[in-house]
């Protein structure tokens, strides 16, 4: 089973996609789509919905994860998170992939234990869960990464 995890942003958007084969789980690619905020909003959501279309293409996952929205005091920033959700929401849809949403604490929960864990003790837990030599870089991909074991964790649960 192939999971195509994603930590939505406006100005960096990261995904991280895992394989899960018998007892093991393997990282197949992780990185970020990078945005300038000197392009306009929707340029910015134009590329964030062609890169991850390109990433699905790539790498046909059988699922789609997704960090839901934080609390956000700013309404226009919790405006253009949902939108940045949406594109990524959409370019899964468009592939007839399930998806599914996790709050921010719900990933650090099944990540660490701890659903006020740090981004770094998130990013630390993820260098252990995949064995990875480095810690995964940078912390929205990681971020990313723990979205997928959050749903491998919630797969696995329903079984």
């Amino acid at each position: 089973m192939r999971i195509l995890g994603v930590d939505p942003g406006t100005l960096v958007t990261g995904f991280g996609v895992l394989e899960k084969n018998g007892s093991g789980c393997k990282v197949l690619e992780f990185g970020c789509v990078k945005l300038s905020s000197r392009d306009s909003f929707p340029q910015r959501l134009k590329k964030i919905y062609d890169e991850l279309t390109d990433v699905l293409k790539r790498h046909r996952p059988d699922e789609f994860a997704i960090e839901d929205l934080f609390y956000a005091q700013n309404v226009k920033v919790a405006l253009k998170m949902g939108h940045a959700r949406g594109v990524a929401i959409l370019a899964a849809a468009n592939h007839q992939i399930p998806t599914a949403e996790y709050s921010p604490r719900e990933v650090k929960m099944a990540v660490v234990g701890n659903g006020g864990a740090s981004k770094q003790q998130v990013q630390k837990m993820i260098q252990q869960i995949l064995k990875l030599q480095h810690p995964p870089e940078p912390m929205d991909a990681s971020d990313a990464l723990a979205v997928a074991i959050c749903h491998l964790h919630r797969m696995e649960s329903k079984i």
